[in-house]
C-alpha cells in the first residue's frame, strides 16, 4: 500500500511559523523572570555558566545553538551525550530543573528566533538527525520540537535507558529509528490542533509526573 509523501504545504508552514512566533513572544514576556532565576541559581548549582548551550541540528541539516537551563555538572570520566535518568552529572537542583521541565523554557528563544517550533521532532546532535537517507531525511524539512508525539511517548526515556547495558547503542538502534518512523507519521498527518494537542499533553503530563 503506498504512503503520502511526507510534507507540509508552504501554508501550512507558515501558519505553523506564525503561530510559534506569536506563543513564544508572548511567553517569553510571562516567563522571562522565572528563566532569569532559574540561571541564576543554576549558575550557583553547577558553578559554572547557568545556560546551557550546545549545537544541534536544526531544519535542513543546519546546525543551530540550543539553549537551555545547565542541570548537570561536567564529569570528565562521563562523554556520553546520552543521560540516563541516574546519570551522577545530574546535580539535584538539575533534577528538579527537567521534572518541571523549568530548563527548556529558554528555548522559547530558539522558538523566537526560527531555530525551533513548539511541535516537532527533538533536535539532535549531530550524528543522527544529520545522517538520515531517502524518505527519512523529510524530517529536516521541519523545525525541530521543544514537544512532539515521539517526546511524549519518550518522556520517561531517561528511565528506559538507565535500565540498558548498552544505553548508547540502544538509543541509536532502538530509540532513534523508532522517534524516526514516529516523526514521519507527525509530519503526515499534521495538523494545527493537532499541535495545540501535544502541547497541552505535554503541559499535563509535566502537572502529573511532579503531582501538582
Amino acid at each position: 500500500m503506498a504512503t503520502s509523501e511526507p510534507k507540509l504545504s508552504r501554508a501550512q508552514c507558515r501558519s505553523k511559523r506564525a503561530f510559534d512566533f506569536c506563543l513564544a513572544f508572548v511567553g517569553l514576556l510571562m516567563v522571562w523572570w522565572l528563566i532569569l532565576l532559574a540561571f541564576a541559581v543554576a549558575t550557583i548549582d553547577t558553578r559554572s555558566n547557568g545556560f546551557f548551550i550546545q549545537r544541534r541540528v536544526g531544519k535542513g541539516g543546519e546546525l543551530f545553538r540550543l539553549v537551555k537551563i545547565k542541570t548537570m555538572r561536567p564529569d570528565a570520566a562521563i562523554v556520553t551525550t546520552v543521560t540516563r535518568s541516574n546519570d551522577p552529572r545530574i546535580t539535584l537542583l538539575g533534577t528538579f530543573l527537567r521534572n518541571t521541565k523549568i530548563d527548556e523554557l529558554p528555548q522559547l528563544w530558539n522558538v523566537l528566533l526560527g531555530d525551533m517550533s513548539f511541535v516537532g521532532p527533538r533536535p539532535d546532535v549531530p550524528g543522527y538527525a544529520d545522517k538520515l537517507t531517502g524518505e527519512d531525511r523529510a524530517i529536516l524539512m521541519l523545525r525541530p520540537g521543544i514537544t512532539g508525539p515521539a517526546t511524549l511517548k519518550y518522556r520517561n526515556e531517561e528511565d528506559l535507558l538507565e535500565v540498558q547495558g548498552d544505553a548508547e547503542r540502544y538509543n541509536r538502534e532502538v530509540v532513534f529509528p523508532d522517534k524516526v518512523k514516529i516523526n514521519l507519521e507527525y509530519i503526515r498527518s499534521w495538523s494545527f490542533l493537532g499541535d495545540l494537542r501535544y502541547i497541552v499533553k505535554t503541559i499535563v503530563s509535566a502537572v502529573h509526573k511532579n503531582g501538582v
